[in-house]
């Protein structure tokens, strides 16, 4: 099928998975459901306190890391040349990484916070501080911990990929303090126990995604929400997505990055103008205030001097959520920064990102709580009735041109799965691939293409299959426990990353090679060596 292309050890083990957590799904789905359920609670239970402590690390990483004379060093050496603009790298960031949640979750979440906040700050539920702590708290959950979750990694998936040679593995990512020793079969573990997370993620995600849109499409033209409808909504995405990976970066993932990026300012700017301005710019404004005076106790809640299960439930979900993904997600975002320096790489993953999403939080949240707390709870209701999905919707339903404004959202909604779903499937067929190092170089064969090619349409129908089968019949709850649970092996990738980071800071460029580096990688002898280390 992949010709001599594909790595065996990570290929199947997730793919097989991913299959049985599906037949187990469908046989007995209540006690798959029990299963899933009671390890995630243990998972927080247990490390909880150690998913908020890294967060919190990352973030500090990378502010010593653009602050030291590591900053200065280019991603592939001092010739290097970019393969993407500034604009397109940041697009590419943007809505590869925490846009397709924050489209729906900027309306949905402040409102579970305004009416439920943690019992243990003694927050009166709809009232004015509960809507101050629901902002802040959007600010905590979409800016610079979750941006930082993903740019440690990447940062150093980069630096040892381009300016050190080494293989597109997440083996490398620990290569600063433990050598090539995770480099290898031993890697490959880390690949697929990382791959299964993900694709499992992607799955819910895309499920998640279809009821959604298909929502918003009965909604426009009264189709219903049934197994047909989500059918035709996921062969719709698993179809743009599997055509624009078949294009490569700069037609496929970077053009529709861009087209997402621009629709995201214009809704930014619409409602912005046309909700409630001054409201906005006071709510957003006293909501930094506190986000960024309480930072570091918003990072760190647990709630375990009151037994408060708020944070698990909330921010340490995320942290392990976000972990699960930041791996593999790492490894698309190191490849595309060829040519930048390490302070451009934080501005453009970590620093302009959280900026943009504190501003559309800002905008967004600050209209839905204002509207909601107007109203009496209208948007609650809709959103305890209809779901998430819907709230977004219904605060259209308040702006000028809504029908229009709607439908437009619909469409940037389907383009925002596309692309993340594109970005993501890319950095897993290079994964599965022998061939990856060759495929960076420009050295890659026509056989080696196809394969690689071939690897992103089994992969993503195979998980546009799965995320149908569990939406229409069974349900996604099972399968995005799963995901959760990678955060368990991704949280120590992630420690791993965090240390390598520092590491490489403390020891200086020049020690370690990274200094006037050419780009190593993309040299065939440096190809033919780890080509010849490879087992066959």
């Amino acid at each position: 099928m992949f010709g001599a292309t594909v790595r065996p050890l990570v290929f199947w083990p997730p793919f097989i998975l991913l299959f049985l957590s599906v037949i187990a799904s469908l046989v007995n789905l209540d006690g798959f459901l029990a299963v899933t359920t009671s390890i995630n609670t243990w998972v927080l239970d247990t490390f909880g306190w150690l998913f908020s402590i890294t967060a919190l690390c990352m973030v500090f990483a990378c502010l010593v890391a653009y602050l030291s004379p590591l900053g200065r060093t280019r991603i592939g050496g001092e010739k290097a040349t970019r393969l993407l603009t500034p604009w397109r790298w940041f697009s590419i960031t943007l809505c590869t990484t925490l846009a397709v949640g924050i489209m729906f979750w900027s309306t949905a979440e402040p409102l579970y916070h305004l009416h439920s906040p943690p019992t243990s700050l003694g927050i009166i539920p709809d009232s004015p501080e509960a809507a101050r702590f629901a902002l802040s708290t959007m600010f905590l959950h979409w800016s610079f911990t979750p941006y930082a979750i993903y740019t440690v990694p990447a940062l150093i998936f980069a630096l040892m990929h381009y300016n050190l040679g080494k293989p597109f593995s997440l083996g490398t990512l620990f290569v600063p303090l433990l050598g090539d020793r995770l480099i290898g079969r031993k890697g490959r573990v880390l690949d697929a126990l990382a791959l299964f997370a993900l694709v499992c993620g992607m799955a819910s995600s895309l499920g998640t995604g279809a009821m959604t849109l298909a929502g918003g499409v009965d909604r426009y033209l009264g189709t219903g929400t049934g197994p047909l409808m989500l059918a035709l909504v996921t062969l719709a995405i698993v179809a743009c997505f599997t055509a624009s990976a078949a294009s490569g970066l700069q037609k496929g993932i970077a053009r529709l990055s861009a087209i997402n990026a621009r629709a995201f300012f214009a809704f930014l700017l619409f409602v912005f103008a046309c909700g409630p301005t001054l409201t906005i710019l006071g709510y957003g404004t006293e909501a930094a205030g506190d986000y960024f005076n309480n930072f570091m106790a918003k990072n760190l809640f647990t709630g375990a001097f009151d037994g408060d299960p708020w944070p698990k439930s909330w921010s340490i979900f995320y942290w392990a959520n976000w972990m699960a993904w930041a791996p593999i997600s790492a490894l698309f975002l190191g490849k595309i920064s060829r040519g930048y320096t390490v302070r451009q790489f934080i501005l453009i993953n970590m620093v302009a990102p959280s900026l943009f999403s504190i501003i559309y939080v800002a905008v967004f949240s600050s209209t839905t709580l204002k509207l909601d707390m107007e109203s009496g709870g209208l948007l609650y209701g809709i959103l305890s009735d209809s779901g998430a999905g819907s709230v977004i919707y219904a605060l259209f339903d308040e702006l000028p041109m809504s029908s229009l404004t709607g439908i437009v959202f619909l469409m940037i909604a389907f383009l925002s799965f596309v692309t993340a779903a594109d970005s993501n499937t890319d950095a897993i067929s290079q994964l599965c691939s022998s061939d990856s190092q060759a495929a960076l170089a420009g050295e890659e064969s026509k056989e080696s293409s196809r394969g690689r090619l071939m690897m992103k349409i089994i992969w993503g129908c195979t998980i546009g299959a799965v995320s149908w089968i569990m939406t229409a019949f069974v349900g996604i709850d099972g399968i995005k426990m799963l995901s959760n649970l990678g955060g368990v092996p991704a949280l120590f990738i992630v420690i791993g990353a965090t240390a390598s980071l520092f590491s490489l800071v403390s020891m200086g460029t020049a020690k370690i090679g990274l200094e006037h580096t050419p780009s190593r990688s993309y040299s065939p002898e440096a190809h033919q060596r780890w080509q010849v280390s490879q087992p066959k």
